[in-house]
């Protein structure tokens, strides 16, 4: 693994919340600066100014395609993750002019997508929320049951930002294809951290979100297959192909970019191994310390690499983290004047809102440690080890 640690996290508080969002890397960051300075022209300009701009902004295409497993003319920027989830739900639905039509998502899903679907709702589309298992998983069944004759789109994310499940995306896709609907799947999580391939996946759509994997935040992307028709939701000059109007940005096009061939290069060089060896550690340390009061949220294989979701039994998680100032990490819960309610994700695979509310989501990243993680479970078991328990 490179040296260069981010400044951000020099001599500050052990980070344990990359599935929040990564620090930028500094290769990403280096790779900005000329598309702010003297690069700065418009990609659409025909004369000098353009001409560096506008090959930046392709040769960034496709080095996010590259770590995908696309071709470039088939990446479209956008301006975040929540965008491209948009475009994708909302284009493939408005494309269908004068039908019925019907959306099939599932119920933890990002909110970007649960939203996108809501306001579809709203509309007049009709759309079905799939339940999940105590894994957080769908079942392919429960797919297959809920098509219909007027589904066109099925979007289903490819891991939890929570948990970190990982959905059966390729069964999924195939059962979608074979009643004749689109599928888009949301791998903001998983880009990056496990091998990503469209084709694999046999997915017809596909979300990148750079801050996700350690590039800035306010950049993103989506993998469009051939001849899947999209409505545009921002209409203007005709930029990336017509499906995203707004003068590109450059600069966080190339952070992207890079970020994406970073990737790349560390899953091939066995990044996700360092890191799952490094979870599993903070895994087994807390629980030599706290015994079967460390409940494991999710599924035990079928997960991110650096994702740990666990409940200390009697513990309300956003208190402890509110005693340990030297981590940096999340609950589920989201809290308000001083109290919390149960994580979504959580509810609906089934878990009681005593383990909800004791639930830590601790993930690893780029430039996690060996020390970082046995001082986090140290500083976590000794609060946990005192704290008062909640009923």
């Amino acid at each position: 693994m490179r040296v260069a640690v981010p400044a951000g996290l020099v001599d500050e508080p052990i980070y344990l919340d990359h599935n929040a969002t990564t620090p930028v890397d500094p290769v990403v960051a280096d790779a900005c600066v000329p598309y702010l300075t003297h690069a700065f022209g418009n990609p659409s300009s025909a004369h000098h100014y353009g001409t560096e701009p506008r090959a930046a902004l392709e040769r960034a295409r496709e080095q996010v395609a590259a770590v995908i497993g696309a071709q470039g003319e088939h990446v479209v920027f956008t301006a975040s993750g929540s965008e491209a989830d948009a475009l994708a739900v909302c284009g493939v639905a408005l494309a269908v002019r004068g039908k019925r039509a019907h959306v099939v998502t599932q119920c933890t899903e990002h909110p970007a997508v649960l939203e996108a679907c809501r306001a579809l709702a709203n509309a007049g589309v009709d759309v079905t929320v799939l339940p999940v298992d105590g894994d957080g998983v769908v079942d392919p069944d429960a797919l297959r049951a809920a098509l219909t004759s007027h589904t066109v789109l099925v979007s289903i994310m490819a891991a939890n930002n929570e948990t970190g499940a990982l959905q059966p995306i390729a069964e999924l896709a195939r059962i979608t294809h074979e009643h004749g609907a689109v599928f888009h799947c949301d791998a903001a999580q998983a880009v990056g951290k496990v091998p990503v391939d469209v084709a694999d996946l046999d997915v017809d759509l596909l979300t990148v979100v750079g801050h996700k994997m350690y590039a800035p935040k306010g950049i993103g992307a989506l993998y469009v297959r051939p001849g899947v028709r999209l409505e545009p939701l921002v209409r203007g000059g005709g930029q990336e192909r017509g499906l995203r109007a707004g003068t590109e940005n450059v600069a966080f096009a190339v952070a992207l970019g890079t970020a994406a061939r970073l990737a790349g290069d560390a899953l091939a060089a066995g990044e996700a191994d360092r890191v799952r060896a490094l979870r599993d550690r903070l895994h087994d340390r807390l629980r030599e310390g706290l015994g079967d009061r460390v409940l494991l949220n999710g599924p035990v294989a079928s997960r991110l690499p650096n994702t740990l979701n666990v409940s200390i039994d009697g513990v309300a998680a956003h208190r402890l983290l509110a005693e340990i100032p030297q981590v940096a990490a999340s609950t589920g819960s989201a809290c308000h004047s001083g109290s919390a309610t149960p994580s979504p994700v959580l509810t609906a695979m089934g878990l009681s809102p005593r383990r909800s509310l004791a639930a830590l989501r601790l993930s690893l990243g780029r430039w996690s440690t060996r020390e970082d993680v046995d001082r986090a479970a140290e500083l976590i078991t000794a609060r946990a080890t005192v704290a008062e328990p909640v009923g």
